[in-house]
C-alpha cells in the first residue's frame, strides 16, 4: 500500500472527482488508519477496527467514483456490488459471503499481476529459447566429438542467427507447430456456480484428472503470446499467490456495497420486506468481523474496510438495523452538483468528457475545440435537465454531449483535417429544441 498522507489522497481525488470535500476527507482519513494501525505495537493492531463509512447522497454525485478511484490510487483489492443482488438464504438470489469471495479474486489478480512483472524477464527468456528450438530443432545425430566440433559450432551459429532474426522481428510471420494443452473439465461442472462455491473443485479435479494435448500450427507471433503464458505459469509459484492474495484482501481490501437504502424493510413482515431484513441480518456479521471459507483458504473480514452509500429518499439511514448502523459510524452527506460543479466537471478532471472527445476525434485527424461559453452551455442544459426530470448527476453529461457531437462524430473520418468550434451558439442549435421538448427529452436526454 502507498503511504501517503490524507492530504496527498485528497489531492490525488481532486485530480479526478469534482467536490464532495466531507466524503474525500473521510475517506483519506480511513485509508491513512490502515497504515498507521500497521505501524502501533501487534498485540494492539489486531484491536484496531477500521472506521466504515456510509456515504449518502443522490445518484451520479460521485459515490462510486470516489471508492473506484481509493482503490486505484492504494493498490488495494475493489470489488462494488449492490446490495439488492443479495438474498437471505432461502430467497432466490446470491448469498452475502460471495462479496468476499469476489475480493480475494480481485486479490489474485493484483499478486497475479505483480508477480508477472517478477518473472517477465525470465519468461521472455525462455520463450525466446523455446521459438529457437522451434524454428530450428536440433538434428537427431548431430556431431558433437572433440575431434570434429564443425557440425556442433554451425548449429550454435545457425541458432544465433535465428536469435537475432526473432529480436529484429524478421521471423514474425514464420509459421511453427507447438504443443498446446488442454485442462479437462468434468461434465458435472458445467453449470455449476463455481464463484460460489468454497472449495476450490476445478483445482482438484485438474489434479486427478488427465490433461489432453494438441499439436497447432501458428505464426510466431501468436506463439510467443501462448509459450509467455505457458512459461509465467511455470515460473509462478500459484500457492504463494493464493497465501498473498488472502493476506492483502483482509488487511487492505474494500467492499463498496451500494444500495443500502434498497434493503430497508418497509411496513410489511412478509415476502420481499422479509428478504430486505435477511440481507441485512446477513450483512452484519460480514461487516462486523467474520471468516468465510473461500475456495482458495479462509479469509477473515475484521480489517476489510466497507464503504456504503445509497440515496435514502424514502428511507433513513435510521431505518437500518441498529447493530448495521454502528457498524458504519462515519457518515458523510454527498450534496446535489450545481451549475459551477458541472462546468468544472467538464474542464478540470484528468479524463474530463471534453477532453475524451477532442481526443477521440484527434485520432480522425479533427481538432475539436470547446470555446468557455459552449461549456457554460452544456452545463445549464444538464443542471437544468436534471432538475424538471429526473436526477441522474454527472451521468447526465455522458448523454448531452453524445447528442451534441452526434454529427461530427459521424463525418468525422470524411473531414480530412477539420476544425470543429463548438460555442454556445453550436451547443444552442442542436440541444434548444431538444430539452423543449420534454416527452422527447425524457427518452433521448
Amino acid at each position: 500500500m502507498r503511504e501517503l498522507t490524507p492530504r496527498e489522497i485528497v489531492a490525488e481525488l481532486e485530480r479526478h472527482i469534482v467536490g464532495q470535500d466531507d466524503a474525500k476527507r473521510a475517506v483519506a482519513v480511513a485509508i491513512r488508519n490502515r497504515w498507521r494501525r500497521q505501524q502501533v505495537a501487534e498485540e494492539m493492531r489486531g484491536e484496531v477496527a477500521p472506521k466504515n463509512i456510509l456515504m449518502i447522497g443522490p445518484t451520479g454525485v460521485g459515490k462510486t467514483e470516489i471508492a473506484r478511484r481509493l482503490a486505484k490510487l492504494t493498490g488495494a483489492p475493489f470489488i462494488k456490488v449492490e446490495a439488492t443482488k443479495y438474498t437471505e438464504v432461502g430467497y432466490y438470489g446470491r448469498d452475502v459471503e460471495s462479496m468476499i469471495r469476489e475480493l480475494v479474486d480481485s486479490a489474485i489478480a493484483l499478486v497475479r499481476q505483480q508477480e508477472l512483472e517478477n518473472v517477465e524477464v525470465e519468461a521472455k527468456r525462455r520463450v525466446e529459447d523455446r521459438l529457437v528450438d522451434l524454428l530450428l530443432p536440433q538434428p537427431a545425430a548431430l556431431d558433437v566429438s572433440p575431434d570434429s566440433p564443425d557440425s556442433s559450432e554451425r548449429y550454435e551459429r545457425n541458432r544465433e542467427k535465428i536469435r537475432a532474426m526473432l529480436v529484429a522481428g524478421e521471423m514474425d510471420q514464420r509459421v511453427v507447430e507447438l504443443t498446446t494443452e488442454h485442462k479437462a473439465v468434468p461434465m458435472m461442472m458445467t453449470g455449476i456456480g463455481t464463484e460460489q462455491m468454497d472449495i476450490d473443485l476445478q483445482g482438484m479435479f485438474e489434479k486427478i484428472l488427465p490433461r489432453s494435448t494438441s499439436r497447432r500450427e501458428m505464426t510466431v507471433v501468436e506463439a510467443r503470446k501462448v509459450l509467455f503464458e505457458q512459461e509465467c505459469d511455470n515460473l509462478i509459484n500459484q500457492d504463494k499467490v493464493n497465501a498473498k492474495a488472502i493476506e492483502l484482501a483482509e488487511n487492505t481490501g474494500l467492499i463498496f456495497i451500494d444500495e443500502l437504502d434498497k434493503v430497508v424493510a418497509g411496513d410489511s413482515t412478509r415476502g420481499a420486506d422479509v428478504s430486505r431484513q435477511g440481507v441485512q441480518r446477513d450483512l452484519l456479521p460480514i461487516v462486523e468481523g467474520t471468516t468465510v471459507q473461500t475456495r482458495y483458504g479462509y479469509v477473515s473480514t475484521d480489517h476489510i474496510l466497507f464503504i456504503a452509500a445509497g440515496a435514502f429518499h424514502r428511507a433513513k439511514p435510521s431505518d437500518l438495523m441498529p447493530e448495521l448502523q454502528g457498524r458504519f459510524p462515519i457518515r458523510v452527506e454527498l450534496r446535489d452538483l450545481t451549475k459551477d460543479d458541472f462546468v468544472r466537471i467538464l474542464t478540470e478532471p484528468k479524463g474530463a468528457l471534453t477532453k475524451q472527445y477532442v481526443a477521440l476525434l484527434e485520432t480522425e485527424g479533427v481538432e475539436l475545440v470547446f470555446e468557455p461559453d459552449a461549456v457554460d452551455a452544456l452545463a445549464e442544459y444538464a443542471y437544468n435537465v436534471n432538475r424538471t426530470m429526473q436526477n441522474i448527476g454527472a451521468r447526465r453529461l455522458y448523454t448531452i454531449l453524445e447528442r451534441l457531437l452526434e454529427e461530427v462524430s459521424f463525418e468525422a473520418p470524411d473531414m480530412k483535417m477539420g476544425r470543429v468550434v463548438v460555442n454556445a451558439a453550436y451547443v444552442k442549435e442542436r440541444l434548444e429544441k431538444l430539452s423543449q421538448d420534454e416527452d422527447l427529452s425524457k427518452f433521448i436526454l
